[in-house]
């Protein structure tokens, strides 16, 4: 019997996690809240052409995020063909909940508190309050992503591959 490896489908689910939380941050908080855009630190988009500027950007993220998305869903189709990697939804659950918790994260270091090109609300008067709910978020995903992946565990019984 050939030895069982979780790793393919936790890389997809932590693609696709990354990607799926960015189009979370992108559609409610950019679009449906509007609280920011991907520059309105630094250019507020108070007219058309600052608008336009930070539309442009915001659909540059959107791009990558998709991006994302597509390759963590093709790391998934090939996961899934293979015999020795276990189908295990608490380990594909756990890998999604821990690339949104890195998306949340590693996004909300660099482009909150090093870069400053945006904050989760721009219309608040104390920013920081709400960017650190974002990146305690970001912790609170990947511990209980972890904890998930590591209850898959139990799931690792061999299976025949996906034609």
């Amino acid at each position: 019997m050939a030895k069982m490896t979780r790793s393919p489908l936790i890389a997809a689910g932590v693609l696709m996690g990354a990607g799926l939380g960015g189009f979370v941050d992108g559609i409610v908080l950019h679009q449906i809240l509007q609280w920011h855009n991907m520059l309105s630190a630094r250019m507020p988009p108070n007219d058309l052409v600052a608008a336009k500027v930070n539309m442009f950007w915001d659909g540059l993220f959107h791009a990558a995020v998709w991006v994302m998305t597509a390759i963590g869903l093709g790391v998934l189709w090939r996961a899934g063909r293979r015999r020795d990697v276990p189908w295990s939804g608490k380990t594909f659950a756990g890998a999604l909940l821990v690339g949104w918790g890195l998306f949340n994260f590693i996004e909300g270091i660099i482009d909150h508190q090093i870069l400053g090109i945006h904050h989760v609300n721009e219309y608040a008067k104390n920013k920081l309050p709400w960017d650190l709910a974002f990146l305690a978020s970001g912790i609170v995903f990947l511990l209980v992503g972890w904890m998930l992946i590591r209850s898959g565990r139990n799931d690792d019984a061999p299976r025949g591959a996906v034609a």
